[in-house]
């Protein structure tokens, strides 16, 4: 198919174009002086929506969570140096989380970078703060390049490990009228999967096949891969015991009798694992805080897929790595192992179901009044609402694992531990989602950071549903300090009347202090298909029966030592 050519046609607009071309819909961001002409050249070109955030780095977290929710790519447009700068600690985020986004961002007039002269917005060395918190920063050089560049950044954010890219464009060259130029790709994909086809040896079908205590092990990259399914079915067939990341939720439905789910530092599991005569990772990082700070041990045959070639021996052992395409990897192992017939063992399964109850009670027992919470929101909430969690108490200890979560791209946390992103990803989610129930857990301390983004939620006229857990503080950090030191500093916070506040910005908001009122105003909240945020007053609710000190060992990481 060839396109027809313009007689005038500047960088902008061949930005734009690329966009389209790529099917991007949606754009998040806040317009400048020095990104304007891509504004205007969205305007006139006139098929992607524009939503206009209240800050950059609330803007960049929208395209995360936009992302996240529907699998397609983020795009987020922000200005230069203190803009562009706003937006990185959200960019950090989406890197963690490997999130496909596409940043695009002003520079000064070429002929004035990296002169110091004081252009209005420059920054000492922007491209290098870029660099730092994404995959990759790029900048252009030559407004002739714009329609290679942006392609070349669309491919480089989808393509595995994905994550965020940053191409900054000088404000001159934006306006720059450019030759229209015809670039074609053989394969002509969006996305290029790299190792779409694998060999898998019978040597390692062998290994599985006969495997009597085998765990799968299933992260993000399953659910980046849409596998799933394949997932599911590899357990199935096998008898496996299914542990996930925090990022895995959902790759199997947390009802299946062999998910255990994200407790894999729980000290049954640990169990489990050591007692594993085979371990298969799927698309999981292994991160610090999932896995007791790589204490939880593993067993010695470890069969690891991923689509990042640097992913295999970083964090533990692997003694079969199978690099590519996580759902074409499964399809073909299912389709080996078929012709070995292998045979689930009845004993095992039963312990792994045993597992399953067990870390789950043991959980239980610490929420006191919030026991009641949970069991609400999974009983109010649809089978696919899209839960969004922010950095806090209630989101940590059972909204990250007791609530179920039931089918892939449902579950969004903050991968990178940061607070106040929740907000403005719930936001981008929901607006990649309208037809869905949408639904943050938040705390008051991290909530203030991107308050004003809940006026992008009403202008863009979003159902969505905050319930917001009101301590007056930080109160994850209270906890870590209480064990670490027995005494706290700079963790009480004096708060709005978050009720007025929320009412102010068009939000439905009402305050509520036991689990009888919360479970009412939910099932109102869900059925109102409108702005709405529910406070929860803890005080009035009450404690945990057990306080959360954080994640394993970090009170002890703050004690004095000697190193």
């Amino acid at each position: 198919m060839t396109t027809q050519i313009q007689t005038e046609f500047t960088t902008a607009d061949a930005i734009v174009r690329e966009l389209v071309r790529a099917g991007v819909e949606v754009v998040f961001g806040i317009v400048s002086i020095h990104n304007m002409p891509i504004y205007d050249a969205l305007l006139r070109e006139g098929s992607i929506h524009i939503v206009a955030a209240r800050g950059e780095s609330g803007a960049v977290n929208m395209a995360d969570g936009y992302a996240r929710a529907t699998g397609k790519l983020g795009v987020v447009i922000t200005s230069t140096g203190t803009g562009a700068g706003n937006a990185a600690g959200a960019l950090v985020e989406a890197w963690s989380a490997g999130v496909p986004l596409l940043h695009l961002t002003g520079e000064v007039a070429s002929p004035y970078l990296g002169t110091g002269r004081g252009y209005i917005h420059e920054c000492k060395d922007q491209l290098s703060m870029m660099e730092g918190c994404c995959k990759k920063a790029y900048r252009l050089r030559r407004p002739e390049q714009a329609v290679p560049l942006t392609r070349m950044a669309i491919q480089e954010a989808l393509s595995a490990p994905a994550g965020p890219i940053t191409v900054e464009i000088p404000i001159d060259y934006q306006s720059a009228i450019i030759p229209d130029s015809s670039i074609i790709k053989t394969d002509d994909s969006v996305a290029e999967l790299a190792g779409s086809s694998v060999e898998i040896s019978e040597a390692i079908c062998q290994k599985i096949a006969n495997a009597c205590r085998p765990v799968l092990w299933v992260g993000g990259g399953a659910i980046s891969a849409g596998a799933s399914e394949e997932v599911t079915k590899l357990a199935e067939m096998i008898g496996a015991a299914v542990i996930t990341s925090q990022s895995g939720k959902g790759a199997i439905p947390e009802d299946h009798p062999q998910c255990i789910g994200h407790f894999a530092s729980y000290e049954a599991v640990k169990e489990l694992l050591k007692k594993s005569d085979l371990l298969i990772s799927v698309g999981v990082r292994f991160r610090g805080n999932e896995t007791s700070n790589w204490k939880v041990t593993v067993p010695e045959e470890h069969i690891a897929i991923d689509a990042d070639w640097l992913a295999f021996n970083r964090n533990y052992p692997v003694s079969h790595g199978l690099v590519g395409d996580a759902k074409q990897i499964l399809k073909g192992l299912i389709g080996l192992l078929g012709k070995h017939n292998p045979s689930p063992n009845p004993g095992y399964l039963e312990e792994v179901t045993s597992v399953r109850h067990k870390v789950r009670a043991i959980l239980r027992e610490t929420l006191g009044p919030y026991e009641e919470f949970v069991d609400s929101m999974r009983k109010i909430l649809p089978r696919d609402a899209i839960l969004v969690r922010d950095v806090t108490v209630p989101a940590n200890v059972w909204g990250s694992r007791l609530f179920e979560i039931y089918e892939p791209r449902t579950s969004i946390h903050a991968s990178g531990g940061g607070i106040g992103q929740g907000l403005p990803t719930a936001i981008g989610a929901q607006i990649g989602c309208k037809d869905r129930v949408v639904v943050l857990m938040a705390g008051d301390g991290g909530f203030m950071v991107n308050v004003g983004e809940m006026a992008t939620a009403v202008q863009e006229n979003l159902p969505l549903l905050v319930i917001l857990f009101d301590d007056a503080g930080y109160g994850v950090l209270r906890n870590i300090q209480d064990a670490a030191y027995g005494r706290q500093v700079a963790v009480d916070l004096l708060s709005p009347d978050f009720v007025l506040l929320g009412q102010s910005m068009g939000f439905e908001a009402v305050r509520i202090g036991s689990a009888r009122e919360f479970a009412v105003e939910l099932e109102k909240a869900v059925a109102s298909r409108k702005p709405s945020m529910i406070v929860v007053d803890m005080n009035a609710v009450g404690p945990m029966a057990k306080p959360f000190g954080g994640p394993p060992g970090a009170a002890e990481a703050f004690r004095p030592k000697k190193l």
